[in-house]
């Protein structure tokens, strides 16, 4: 099975993934979490840190996308060769980069061009996902969150290159579209949405059960209905 950890930033996609994994081990299933690319990741800091225009002058948006683009292809690449009985989960997934090209687009931090070439690179990258065999996660598990949640969680984990207050404007921008864009345009797996407002996997051992039941819950739903259909 194939999992992606999908959400806002902040919200604990690595906390979450991290304790998935840890609840499969301890039922004797492998599993393998691919984490995001941040801390060998030599854009994400400048984009953080640089002026407005020191990032236009240097097209660090944009670079940064095909960075993490980039990334997230090889990803889903390693993650077809660690099929069944591993699961796999992905600390986000490569159908969100796109969400977060689209809203650097809208505030100004990507060209009309560079989108444009950038959703070129995307579905080449597609084309090349459908000649594989399962290239599609199997389910989304959504962090969702009030915009206080997000703040107080990147403020407690204490990134310094994430914490400018000039930042906020960034992550409400972020924020705002990405429960529509979950619930009504992703569509490449079932999707299970986590309350972050009123869950915690690491402060609290019966919320990172809770969630990792939820998780086997639904996932032996997906099982079951592959089943039905195949048969």
């Amino acid at each position: 099975m194939s999992i992606v950890i999908g959400g806002m930033i902040g919200l604990g996609k690595t906390s979450v993934a991290d304790t998935l994994s840890g609840h499969f081990k301890n039922k004797g299933i492998e599993s393998k979490v691919f984490y995001e690319a941040v801390d060998d990741n030599p854009i994400l800091p400048l984009y953080y840190e640089l002026t407005p225009e020191e990032l236009d002058a240097k097209r660090i948006p944009f670079l940064l996308q095909l960075f993490f683009l980039n990334k997230r292809f090889k990803t889903v690449k390693e993650c077809i060769n660690w099929r069944e009985p591993v699961y796999t989960i992905q600390d986000r997934s490569i159908y969100e980069d796109w969400y977060f090209a689209y809203v650097n687009k809208n505030l100004g931090r990507i060209a009309d061009l560079e989108f444009k070439i950038y959703e070129e690179l995307v579905e080449n990258m597609m084309e090349e996902l459908k000649e594989l065999p399962k290239k599609a996660p199997d389910l989304m598990v959504y962090l969702k969150g009030s915009f206080d949640t997000v703040i107080d969680r990147i403020m407690a984990r204490g990134r310094s290159f994430e914490i400018n207050p000039e930042l906020k404007e960034y992550y409400f921008e972020v924020w705002k579209g990405y429960d529509e864009w979950v619930l009504n345009q992703y569509d490449a797996s079932e999707v299970l949405i986590i309350d972050m407002d009123t869950t915690d996997v690491v402060k609290s051992e019966a919320d990172a059960k809770k969630v990792c039941l939820d998780v086997e819950e639904k996932l032996n739903e997906i099982l079951n209905k592959d089943k039905a259909h195949i048969g």
